[in-house]
Formats: structure tokens, C-alpha cells, sequence
């Protein structure tokens, strides 16, 4: 399969942010084949599609719960812990396999259409997760969500996760759409122990752990005084060192913050989140300037409450740029970055995040055919770009390819009906209330 995909503006979010002008994108196999100004690209034998608009790469959501889409609504005036207890627990607890694919399956759809075709989940039935992303035609890093809780023991957990990894490998499905990994919940909810374990049990394996850390301020009070952070209990009980992803990490002193850097850690910032639950707001700023790698996520679509990674662009840079008081803290070309390169930096793939040859074809169009872009596609590039971040965001996203295969085609996804999916959550959503 050959595909030229031209365009008057192409950002290919390499690290500078680059704004191409009148450029092609061309995918073979379901890669990028090359990237750059029409006048210069080579010549190409297979179909050629003339776009209007703005070509970037797929977004990349490092931390999402999406079946929870079932669950949309649902305590929302409520602080975190309590929002889990009283409201999230006991409707999960009645959840079936069956009811993960539904809420899957739509989280996919709603994220497609707003130019996401990556997502890092954490949650449980994978299986079922798995086939629903398969069935809309995105990628997922499915972290099987390991807890530690009655009737719940963490060890059949990892070993169903395991068992899965050494079958049928880490990453499989046409064009490695899913990868495999490990979700120790958290440390109030393991052991240091326990975590330790699963980590190792994932490095032998070059997989993804991602774990919950510092999300407020009162989770992991008792970690903190037993070991000073939860970034030190994570090192000390030999957690990190492989692929981890950090979700939400907002509550990190310098010293944890030169932990992650020192082992790699991804952060996964979740603004949306943090701030309708009033967790806080994590300083990134200071975490990108330290080298840790930091990306963006949506967290579950019941505690956010959407799976839209523009706004959490917007908001990251937004919060960055209020706490500091520094109007430069995060520019809109950071931003995007965040969304993109950045979310799959955090996650440990290089084939994800940016239009560079080799990386998989994962394509978003945006038409500008829209009052965010009246000043038009020959603005400088600063305001081509301010006017896509703080501006346009999701709402005018028209088309988008995963490894060369268009899944969205104006607007509306080409694998699954938008509106049966829809009906399909709304008919569990009544069995969980």
C-alpha cells in the first residue's frame, strides 16, 4: 500500500516544531516513507491525495482509563479518593467483560475524531479492550491494572498478564496496533513489594509499567512519611530502571524529579483531570527543563470528563503559563510537542508521536475551513500554529489514517458506527447506575 498525502501546511513535530509549507507525507506499508516540501520529494508511485488544511501526526493520550465512558458522569463534585470509593468502585465492581468492550469501543471512536490514535490504558478485561480497539482501528499499550484489594489479589493479576506477554508477545495485531503491559495501580494500593516484583517481571520483558503516583495530596500521605516520596519508594524497591510510565505525578519535589530523570521515567500530565478533581497542578515546565520525558494524558473519560487531547494541551500550557507567571513557559509549538513526540517519548516508542520516515503512518487532517484560521494558512508560523493549539483544537479535525488506513472520513469514523456504539454504552450506563 502507497499513499502521498499533500497538503498546504504539514507539521511533522520534529523537535523544533517545524511548519512545512506545501509539503507531502508519503506512506508505504503502513510507515512513513518520507516527509517534506513538495518540490523536493521524490517521485512516487501509488495514490496521491490533494488536501486542504493542515497535516500532523496522530496524538498520542499516555494516560487514559476509556471504558469508563460507562461511567461518564458519574460523582463528579466529588475529591479523588472519595470519587473512587464511593462512586467509581462499586460501579466497576459491577461491570462484566462485555461492558469494557462497549465503553472501549466508544472511548476509541471519540478519540479518533479528535485526532488520537494512540491511548495508554489502564484497566481491566484486556482481552475485550483489546478487541474493541482492534475494531476501530487505533493503537493501544494496555497496561493490565494489577490492585491489591479484597476479593482482589494482585498475584493472579500479574500472572494472567504474563501468561498473555509470553503467548502472544508484546506487541501484535496488524500493524502492531497493541502492545502489552503491566498497571500496578499504585503504592497505596500495593506493596513496595509487590511493585517490585511486577517491575521486574516487565523489564525482563522490555514492557510498559505504568503506575499511578502523586496525584493528590492526601493518597499517598502514609508512602510519604515511611519513605519520604513515592519516587524514592519506587527506586528503592527497584521499580525503576525499565519502561515506566508516571501518571499524573503532580505532586514531585525537586529531588523526585531528578529520580525520574536519572531512570528515565516518563510522565504522563493530566490536566483535565487534576483540576475538576482539584488534585493540583504538577509544574512541567520544571520536569522538561530536568530531562524528564513528559507527555499528556486524559485520564478516564468519568473523571475529566472527555478524551480530547487538544484541551489538555491547551490547559497544560495554560496552567504552566499562570503558575509560573511567565507567558513563555509553554508556547503553543511546546504544547503540540507535549501531545505528540512528547506522549510517545513518555511511553518509550519511537515509531509514534512525529512524520519521520519509519515511524508508523498515523495521520491527522485538519480542515481550516473555520473562524480559528481566517487569518489564513499563510500567517507566519507562530500564528499558524497558535491558531491550531489555542483556537481550532479538535473541532475541526476531518480525516485520520493509522498505519495508512483512513479510520475517520469527514468527521465520522470508517470502522464503526458512531451512533450503535453510543447506544451500546447507553445501555449499560443504565444496568451501572
Amino acid at each position: 500500500m502507497s499513499l502521498r498525502l499533500h497538503a498546504p501546511v504539514v507539521l511533522p513535530c520534529d523537535p523544533s516544531c517545524s511548519v512545512l509549507r506545501d509539503a507531502v507525507v508519503d506512506v508505504v506499508d503502513g510507515r512513513v516513507a518520507h516527509v517534506g516540501p513538495a518540490a523536493d520529494a521524490p517521485a512516487f508511485d501509488g495514490e496521491v491525495r490533494e488536501l486542504s488544511g493542515i497535516l500532523l501526526p496522530g496524538l498520542v493520550n499516555a494516560h487514559a482509563h476509556s471504558p469508563m465512558v460507562v461511567l461518564r458522569g458519574l460523582g463528579g463534585d466529588l475529591p479523588l479518593l472519595r470519587w473512587l470509593r464511593e462512586a467509581m468502585w462499586p460501579a466497576e465492581a459491577k461491570m462484566v467483560p462485555s461492558d469494557v468492550r462497549a465503553g472501549m469501543l466508544l472511548g476509541a471512536v471519540e478519540m479518533l475524531r479528535n485526532g488520537v490514535t494512540t491511548s495508554a490504558e489502564m484497566y481491566f478485561h484486556g482481552e475485550q479492550l483489546v478487541d474493541a480497539v482492534l475494531a476501530a482501528g487505533s493503537r493501544v499499550l494496555f497496561g493490565a491494572a494489577i490492585m491489591d484489594l479484597p476479593g482482589m489479589p494482585w498475584r493472579p493479576m500479574t500472572d494472567e498478564i504474563t501468561r498473555w506477554i509470553d503467548a502472544d508477545g508484546l506487541r501484535f495485531g496488524p500493524h502492531e496496533r497493541v502492545e502489552l503491559g503491566y498497571g500496578p495501580h499504585s503504592a497505596y494500593i500495593l506493596s513496595p513489594e509487590a511493585l517490585g516484583e511486577v517491575a521486574g517481571l516487565a523489564r525482563d520483558r522490555g514492557a510498559l509499567v505504568q503506575v499511578h503516583v502523586a496525584e493528590s495530596v492526601e493518597e499517598d500521605l502514609a508512602q510519604r512519611e515511611s519513605h519520604g516520596s513515592v519516587p524514592r519508594l519506587l527506586e528503592r524497591a527497584g521499580v525503576l530502571g525499565g519502561r515506566v510510565l508516571s501518571a499524573h505525578s503532580v505532586h514531585l519535589s525537586p529531588e523526585d524529579v531528578l529520580i525520574y530523570a536519572r531512570h528515565g521515567v516518563g510522565v504522563a500530565h493530566c490536566p483535565g483531570s487534576n483540576t475538576k478533581l482539584a488534585s493540583g497542578i504538577a509544574p512541567i515546565r520544571s520536569y522538561v527543563d530536568a530531562g524528564v520525558k513528559v507527555g499528556l494524558g486524559t485520564d478516564g473519560p468519568a473523571s475529566n470528563d472527555d478524551l480530547d487531547l487538544f484541551e489538555e494541551a491547551r490547559l497544560a500550557a495554560l496552567l504552566a503559563r499562570v503558575t509560573s507567571r511567565d507567558a513563555t513557559a509553554v508556547r503553543a509549538a511546546d504544547a503540540l510537542l507535549l501531545a505528540t513526540r512528547g506522549g510517545a517519548a513518555a511511553l518509550g516508542r519511537d515509531d509514534l508521536g512525529a512524520l519521520e520516515p519509519g515511524r508508523w503512518a498515523d495521520v491527522v487532517h485538519v480542515d481550516v475551513d473555520d473562524p480559528a484560521f481566517a487569518t489564513g494558512l499563510d500567517a507566519p508560523d507562530e500564528q499558524v500554529l497558535a491558531n491550531l493549539v489555542w483556537a481550532s483544537g479538535t473541532r475541526r479535525v476531518k480525516d485520520v489514517w493509522v498505519a495508512g488506513e483512513r479510520v475517520v472520513s469527514d468527521g465520522e469514523t470508517t470502522r464503526v458506527d458512531r451512533r450503535e456504539a453510543q447506544a451500546g454504552v447507553r445501555e449499560v450506563a443504565a444496568r451501572l447506575r
